[in-house]
């Protein structure tokens, strides 16, 4: 209701807060309904896998769980083990009709000792659900365009997308833009920035001598190791805001009165882009020639699994808050803000995923879920988020984030130019980011964007 008064214009709580029926999405009543009719038999699936923790590449009862679970659903053309990964797996639901193609990203694996401490069976129930409501919306409305779900392995430093990636499984389906999400006991939010990420194996060789009566023979590799370990400690002090260097002692030497001939150790470096990342690299490596230099040891250094950072997409993360927001009942202390760059603010981590290489490949969204802690108020890498990821109220948040992932994708699908404007953005994040690496070892992202993306004009990088 409005009245003038004044010259002025008095507007009421009522005009100024529309009604949820305005405001809903387009489509947001059938993706519900889509999703709350398997509800319990996503339950199901959810608590198989939760209750049955498995480590990296050796995922087969999540696997043949999920598979089993595809493949009872109309429509869908599912492809256990692909790839040359025994528990990696496709499904694609392909409407005939020339059109976008939106894919979601399921996980599976879980942590040595502390099971589903990092809610992957959430990040499963999330991209399975938005993926078969997609495909039912598109199937009901006559939608063209193709919906395609990766069963990704080993999240948890096994790099399973990246495999994928380098195996052109996206390339092969010609995606457009990859959807995945993952829980937390953080606010939630639509535009996640992760750390880029690389580990190292650091051994040093030098030669054995009696510790007493002849040090000077030998060639200490342990002091050369403790040498670069404390130049890694004095470079903190000038490392940037999120740079961290970690790293353990492997091997510190046989007896305390022989020169040690072998020392190692394992090193992790992280920083919040992956070029940030090559530059704190070369400091590092200065720091382990510098042990060697000082003691006259050999150095050995190779370099392990590396993450890039997770960039995040501004249209898709609009579509996903749009459809999230909602769906929270009202009203609600847990919409995620309009302000976009509050809300990647919100969304920076200092922890890493192959979800990063994605992003590099093509446009990913990525968004982060509240669910309600377990009784130490522990987050991820937890007994206590494992505890937590198991409950009912857990998996119910999952199939929220699951429905408002399927409306990102159906507006991917429906809007006009939205692709295209997704595209765009991926395009203006991810240009400049890639840098010829100083490090001094095979350290380039291995992948061809081009390639990879499902796109007549890609970005050529």
């Amino acid at each position: 209701m409005r009245l003038d008064v004044d010259d002025f214009v008095v507007v009421t709580r009522e005009d100024a807060a529309p009604s949820a029926l305005q405001s809903a999405p387009r489509y947001l009543s059938e993706l519900n309904d889509a999703i709350d009719r398997i509800t319990e038999r996503l339950r199901e699936v959810n608590k198989k896998i939760h209750d049955n923790p498995e480590l990296g590449y050796e995922e087969f009862i999540a696997h043949d769980t999920l598979t089993t679970f595809m493949k009872g659903i109309d429509g869908w053309k599912v492809t256990p083990s692909a790839y040359g990964l025994k528990t990696a797996w496709v499904a694609v639901w392909d409407s005939g009709k020339k059109g976008p193609v939106v894919s979601f990203n399921c996980e599976m694996d879980a942590l040595e000792g502390i099971g589903h401490a990092c809610g992957h069976n959430l990040i499963a129930t999330a991209a399975l659900s938005g993926a078969v409501a997609t495909a039912e919306v598109m199937r009901s409305n006559k939608l063209a365009g193709k919906v395609v779900l990766f069963g990704t392995p080993a999240e948890e430093g096994g790099g399973g997308k990246i495999k994928l990636l380098e195996a052109g499984a996206y390339k092969d389906h010609k995606v457009d833009l990859n959807l995945i999400s993952h829980p937390g006991i953080t606010r939630n939010h639509a535009l996640t920035r992760t750390s880029a990420y690389t580990a190292l194996r650091v051994e040093y060789f030098g030669r054995e001598a009696h510790a007493a009566a002849s040090p000077w023979l030998g060639i200490n590799a342990l002091d050369a190791l403790i040498t670069a370990y404390n130049g890694l400690s004095v470079l903190r002090q000038q490392t940037m805001p999120g740079d961290v260097i970690q790293g353990n002692i492997t091997d510190g030497g046989a007896r305390p009165n022989i020169i040690h001939a072998y020392a190692a150790g394992n090193f992790v470096v992280r920083a919040n882009t992956q070029a940030r990342l090559e530059e704190l690299l070369v400091k590092v490596r200065h720091c382990f020639e510098a042990g060697a230099t000082a003691t006259g040891a050999r150095l050995e250094m190779a370099r392990g699994m590396a993450y890039a950072d997770h960039v995040p997409n501004r249209p898709l993360g609009a579509s996903y808050a749009r459809y999230f927001n909602a769906l929270l009942p009202s009203p609600s202390n847990q919409t995620i803000p309009a302000d976009q760059d509050l809300d990647e603010m919100l969304g920076r981590s200092g922890a890493s995923t192959d979800q990063g290489d994605v992003s590099y490949a093509m446009p990913s969204l990525s968004p982060g879920f509240a669910i309600v802690p377990g009784p130490q108020g522990n987050g991820p890498h937890s007994p206590d988020f494992e505890q937590a990821s198991g409950t009912r109220d857990a998996f119910e948040r999952a199939l929220r984030v699951g429905k408002a992932l399927a409306g990102t994708a159906v507006d991917v699908l429906t809007v006009e130019g939205l692709l295209g404007k997704v595209k765009e953005a991926w395009e203006k994040s991810i240009k400049g980011l890639l840098r010829p690496s100083g490090f001094g070892l095979a350290s380039e992202i291995r992948l061809d964007i081009a390639n990879c993306m499902g796109s007549a004009n890609p970005l050529v990088i």
